[in-house]
């Protein structure tokens, strides 16, 4: 008498659920994970979301107008020059205005190109500012990249005198222009402040919780909040600290295990304490181990 068990596995044993494939239009019990990715954060080929910080307009707009005088500088010299060749008989005159639109082209299109392939995304003026120009995906920008960039530069910058790029910046989340948006481009910071460590001590009478408590699950958004609201509380009116200690409470409750019998302001205290202390301790185990191996 057949069992109709499936090639290959095991029949069930007598009381055991039966097992059964996965029926044509059944929903299958293994879901696929959804990640949400925010709107400052880069989703990278490993699948890994980085928090960036893309350029304000104020700063890319600065960073545009140092370029545009350098290259209105350099463009004046070199022109300077070729006038003083053409006063000395080294050169015709009616070549003069072809040499004129070929060093505009060059100064405009391909000078700016090749220097942001060169420096991966910097150029003059980014490098005032604190800007680099990469990929919606984070990595280096290639020289077809900064072409297109260079080229609709041209009509954004120069002929709209800054206008349109202006006008395409304000109403993009990331400040982007008109050559970002079809290059695949935009502009972030590489000059982030420095972080002072702080510490934040566990709450009194929660060290029994502390080493049985599960907070791993804690979202890395919602666990950075919690970090600086327990670091600049300290500077918020009473009442409005009570209330959003509250509401980041109600957040964190559902991913903490168990929950202490404290008020909210300690239990996110108590959370970022042994979550950071955990993490320092996990650091300094692999650089231990790191160190021995090395040796």
């Amino acid at each position: 008498m057949s069992t109709g068990a499936v090639p290959g596995m095991l029949p069930a044993a007598p009381g055991d659920p039966a097992i059964r494939p996965p029926l044509a239009g059944r929903p299958s019990a293994v879901r696929s994970r959804v990640v949400t990715i925010e709107q400052d954060e880069v989703l990278t080929g490993e699948a890994v979301a980085l928090d960036v910080q893309p350029v304000g307009l104020i700063l890319r707009v600065a960073g545009a107008a140092i370029d545009i005088v350098a290259t209105v500088i350099v463009y004046l010299l070199m022109l300077l020059g070729l006038f003083n060749l053409m006063a000395a008989g080294l050169l015709p005159e009616n070549v003069l205005s072809i040499l004129s639109i070929v060093l505009l082209v060059v100064l405009l299109v391909i000078v700016p190109a090749t220097v942001e392939t060169a420096t991966r995304g910097r150029s003059l003026g980014k490098l005032a500012v604190g800007a680099r120009v990469v990929r919606l995906d984070g990595g280096a920008i290639s020289f077809r990249h900064a072409f297109i960039r260079a080229l609709l530069g041209v009509l954004e910058v120069y002929i709209t005198g800054g206008g349109l790029a202006i006008l395409v910046g304000i109403f993009t989340s990331r400040s982007q222009r008109l050559g970002d948006l079809v290059a695949g481009t935009y502009a972030e910071r590489t000059r982030t402040p420095r972080l002072v460590p702080q510490e934040v001590p566990l709450p009194q009478g929660l060290e029994a919780w502390a080493g049985i408590a599960d907070v791993g699950r804690l979202p890395d958004r919602l666990a950075r909040r919690v970090a600086q609201f327990t670091s600049r509380g300290s500077d918020m009116h009473p009442a409005a600290r009570h209330r959003l200690a509250q509401d980041l409470a109600a957040e964190v409750a559902p991913h903490v295990s168990p929950l202490p019998p404290v008020d909210p302001e300690t239990l996110l205290r108590a959370v970022v304490a042994v979550r950071r202390g955990r993490e320092l301790h996990a650091l300094t185990t692999r650089a231990d181990r790191v160190a021995r191996l090395a040796r």
